[in-house]
């Protein structure tokens, strides 16, 4: 997969533009309802002989709409991008989105940045994507400027999962629920953290559990507060774990979020590396203890139960 800024850098072939199948959209999270569009025009683009082309944005539109948002994304930009080349996408073109930008209307954005590419011929949307300036391209103004083109629109149906229809802000709200085991179910994969490890106040070396703190990205979601099963990765191995997100109070550590990963049978030194969790199962909300030897006490039942879970796993 390559990476491109524009339609027109996608290079020639014996001097002509190849024909391109193109969807275009924010695809946070590449969930189920993403993937069933796009191997449907992976496999549309394969027989036609033609290169699968997806455009979207870098940063999220809302990032600049609402500045004001935090821990908005489900996944970050590289992660993203791993996933659309493994789902066989040939061109990701990231178009940079301003507040200028954003005040294109549908179809500026449309003549300018789309149609000048010469041999676009499949265009396909999701149901309910919208884009433009107050969203007024939809489906019946694509249309009217593709077809005289020559430019065929399809339009994918709704995707559902247990009667709800998938989408990033259905994700969003049950990963802000802690409802991880629906979240993987609606991805088709474990939700994870990325983050770079960081010194932290020693408490769990002292009381005999280690932590590895990440310092996650203010862009990045993080899960409801709570005691999770999970798995790490570092430096391509995997390490059983489980995972406390919130804020400390059997130590009163005030309103600071912290991501706190205890990885079993692990006593390397990794300030400074970067570590992958998956989170696979809540185990129980964040609460405060009497004592700090009622915590000790917890922590050695949630590992326990995290093994058995992942024992089954």
């Amino acid at each position: 997969m390559k990476i491109l800024h524009n339609l027109l850098e996608i290079p020639k072939v014996n001097g002509a533009h190849p024909e391109i199948g193109l969807t275009i959209g924010n695809f946070d999270g590449v969930h189920l309802g993403h993937r069933e569009l796009l191997r449907k025009i992976k496999n549309d683009c394969l027989s036609k002989k033609s290169k699968f082309v997806v455009v979207t944005f870098i940063p999220h539109p809302q990032k600049i709409i609402h500045p004001e948002k935090e821990r908005f994304l489900i996944n970050s930009y590289e992660q993203r991008r791993v996933l659309l080349e493994k789902l066989g996408v040939d061109f990701l073109v990231e178009m940079k989105f301003t507040r200028d930008f954003s005040t294109l209307t549908a179809d500026q954005f449309l003549n300018e940045y789309l149609l000048k590419y010469p041999a676009l011929r499949d265009f396909y949307l999701g149901y309910d994507f919208a884009f433009g300036a107050n969203k007024q391209g939809d489906y019946d103004l694509v249309k009217s400027l593709c077809h005289p083109k020559s430019v065929s629109v399809e339009v994918q149906p709704k995707f559902e999962y247990h009667g709800q229809v998938v989408s990033s802000s259905l994700i969003r709200e049950r990963l802000l629920s802690g409802k991880i085991d629906e979240v993987e179910a609606i991805l088709e994969r474990p939700f994870h953290l990325e983050g770079v490890v960081v010194k932290g106040e020693g408490r769990g070396k002292k009381i005999g559990f280690p932590t590895a703190n990440i310092q996650v990205s203010q862009d990045l979601l993080v899960p409801h507060k709570g005691v999770y099963v999970t798995r790490t990765i570092y430096e391509g191995m995997t390490y059983q774990s489980i995972t406390n997100i919130g804020n400390n109070p059997t130590f009163k550590d005030g309103n600071q979020l912290h991501v706190e990963t205890n990885l079993c049978d692990f006593d390397t030194d990794i300030y400074g590396e970067t570590i992958d969790i998956q989170f696979l199962h809540k185990l129980r909300d964040e609460r405060k203890f009497p004592t700090v030897n009622d915590l000790i006490e917890q922590i050695r039942k949630d590992v326990n139960l995290a093994k058995d879970f992942l024992r089954n796993k």
